[in-house]
């Protein structure tokens, strides 16, 4: 059986000012994103392209949703597989080219998770789940540039 989920929201630009987009440099990037019962999320365009860069942008965004999915993943991997992660930490990397025409796509992205398992005989498989985890991630499935993983596995909890 084939479930099918929905999901919305509602992107408003706050960066209008007085004379809205008389030319490149009069307006704002910035916006508020809404959906019921969650936080507002304001963000601005990169840096790069006249943004904000107090606020999240949609690049960051798309690399944040790969290393989110990736994370809430591994760890339901972990839980019904026996590996106890005792913490989990990402420092993700993305590279998006610019072309000629001002367009642009991601070339790559690279999670870096780090993860603390609680003994030293699940640090195997808690490499291997990782694996398992990205074939499984719908974000990772809807991109059309690679998603690759570089984790490293550290033993804790005393």
């Amino acid at each position: 059986m084939t479930r099918t989920h929905h999901y919305e929201c509602r992107t408003d630009w706050t960066g209008a000012g007085t004379t809205g987009t008389v030319d490149y440099r009069s307006y704002e990037r910035s916006y508020v994103t809404r959906s019921p019962g969650r936080p507002d999320l304001h963000g601005s365009a990169d840096p790069a392209f006249r943004g904000d860069d107090t606020r999240w942008n949609p690049e960051l965004l798309l690399v944040a949703a790969l290393s989110q999915c990736h994370l809430l993943w591994y760890l339901h991997l972990c839980a019904v597989n026996g590996v106890t992660v005792l913490e989990y930490h990402d420092d993700a990397h993305a590279t998006m080219a610019e072309t000629a025409d001002g367009g642009g796509h991601f070339t790559g992205v690279e999670l870096r998770p780090v993860v603390t398992v609680a003994a030293a005989d699940m640090v195997d498989r808690a490499r291997d789940l990782h694996g398992d985890a990205a074939a499984k991630c719908f974000i990772a499935a809807s991109v059309n540039f690679p998603v690759s993983h570089t984790p490293r596995v550290e033993v804790g909890g005393g």
